[in-house]
């Protein structure tokens, strides 16, 4: 009697137990309910071989929520970081995953009897729903992914041009709060290559006009003796003409008097073209250079000896650059045009402004620079004037004697006139163009078929060099007349 007592006892408080597990798990019920989001069976979560659940990985927006039903009852949970996500159960076997801040963390469901039923890494990242939709609506035609990145963005997927990937980018990051949160990953398909052809073309005319006289003369008056100088200089230009034609006539022996006439008159005509031509892809920046560098003496340095003597010295010299730059970064926009930042350059050694002077009379040239540099849009084979100078420049200069210069007519006796007039015009011209790759039979080289000539050919008849047709090439058939034909010096 004893033993059946024992066993329906144990039987109650073991069915006691049971109701008041199931009770409390019953009736542990939040006050707060959110809103369902999905609906997730714990039963496909697989069991690893050492009997540890393996977690279920989900991802979920701050403030949003995601239903679990499990296949038991619950009967606890463990939440690793509540600040960014929480679980509420509302009924025995279903809960409410909610996020609350970016971050990640762990939640683990437990059973009456101490099992796992399920564990979930929770990863809670900023809602891009929003981000979503604004990029839908600007660019339709976009394939764009957005992911998020603890609390960042990341853009992936391709687009049609550079423009779109930085419109997408520029949006990114006003809605993620800054430039710094994004990731800008996104592929441009079939990015197109700018070819940039610029022309640089210059002619500057000059005239220069020298007349002066100088008169020189000796007067004897008993043992008296006078001399009269009168050098009239041409200071017009910064560094004066040496005349090189000149008349001198003496008239009388004594008293004698001796006028020299120095007369001259210059023009001249520059005439500069620079055409570089350079190919990026575009928003790519691409640099050309074509030039040298002179050196210009920066000072002497010298050693002393273990006496305190000074002993070897050394010209220390610096380079400075010359020639034909340019530098421009193309973004082709849309309905096939382009948008440049130009910067093109030419500059040139001139004894213009040289410094002359200095140990061992070292002369050091000036440069003179043609330089552009700004920011335009063009269509393909459109060409734009980007810079353009129209400049001109006269200077007069009378010298004489005071008082004598001034008379009418006999002044011209005593005085000089230098005269010079300098007119530039410049423009700078741009071009690009949207190119292909192209085979390379399609392409001529500056020396194709250049042949060097032989050397009876070079003894004899003073040729420099020989050309060729370029083999399998066929030139249209013109008619030509006159002379004809390549040229040799």
């Amino acid at each position: 009697m004893k033993c059946r007592g024992n066993q329906r006892l144990m039987r109650t408080f073991a069915v006691r137990a049971l109701s008041f597990s199931a009770a409390a798990a019953m009736t542990l019920t939040p006050a707060m309910v959110p809103a369902v989001a999905a609906d997730i069976r714990a039963t496909a979560v697989p069991v690893a071989a050492d009997g540890q659940m393996n977690a279920r990985f989900l991802a979920l927006g701050v403030g949003k929520s995601i239903v679990v039903d499990l296949p038991r009852d619950i009967k606890d949970v463990l939440v690793a970081d509540p600040k960014i996500a929480n679980a509420v159960v509302r009924s025995a076997q279903r809960a409410y995953i909610i996020g609350a801040a970016v971050g990640q963390t762990n939640i683990v469901f437990f059973d009456s009897s101490g099992q796992q039923i399920a564990a979930y890494d929770i990863a809670v990242k900023r809602d891009l729903n929003g981000l979503r939709a604004a990029l839908k609506q600007t660019l339709p035609n976009a394939d764009i992914q957005i992911e998020g990145v603890a609390d960042g963005v990341m853009l992936s997927g391709s687009v049609a041009s550079p423009i779109e990937a930085q419109q997408a980018g520029d949006l990114a990051a006003r809605l993620a709060g800054g430039a710094d949160k994004v990731i800008n990953s996104i592929v441009v398909h079939g990015r197109d290559q700018v070819m940039l052809k610029v022309t640089v073309a210059e002619v500057a005319r000059s005239v220069m006009k020298q007349m002066g006289v100088d008169l020189s003369g000796t007067l004897n008056y008993g043992t008296s003796v006078v001399t009269f100088n009168n050098t009239n200089p041409f200071t017009a230009n910064n560094a004066p003409l040496v005349p090189g034609n000149a008349i001198t006539g003496s008239f009388g022996s004594t008293p004698s008097v001796q006028a020299t006439l120095h007369a001259m008159e210059s023009a001249g005509v520059v005439r500069t073209l620079a055409e570089p031509n350079l190919t990026a892809i575009s928003g790519e920046s691409a640099t050309f250079i074509s030039g040298g560098e002179f050196p210009i003496p920066t000072g002497v340095t010298c050693q002393s000896t273990t006496s305190g003597a000074i002993g070897q010295c050394v010209q220390t010299v610096s380079f400075k650059k010359f020639g034909i730059s340019l530098n421009f970064t193309p973004v082709v926009l849309t309905e096939g045009r382009i948008s440049l930042r130009v910067m093109t350059e030419v500059s040139e050694i001139s004894t213009e402004n040289a410094l002359s002077g200095g140990q061992g009379g070292t002369t050091i040239p000036s440069i003179k620079t043609r330089r552009a540099e700004t920011t335009l849009e063009i269509p393909s084979g459109g060409a734009m004037a980007m810079a353009g100078l129209i400049q001109d420049q006269t200077k007069q200069a009378i010298n004489g004697l005071p008082g004598l210069s001034q008379l009418p007519v006999l002044g011209a006796l005593f005085r000089s006139r230098d005269y010079i007039n300098n007119q530039t015009e410049l423009m700078v011209i741009v071009t690009p163009y949207i190119v292909r790759a192209v085979a390379q039979k399609d392409l001529s080289r500056p020396d194709d078929g250049f042949a060097a000539s032989a050397d009876p050919q070079a003894d004899l008849l003073g040729s420099l060099n020989r050309i060729y047709g370029v083999p399998g090439r066929t030139e249209p058939a013109q008619n030509y007349h006159g002379t004809y034909g390549f040229i040799t010096d």
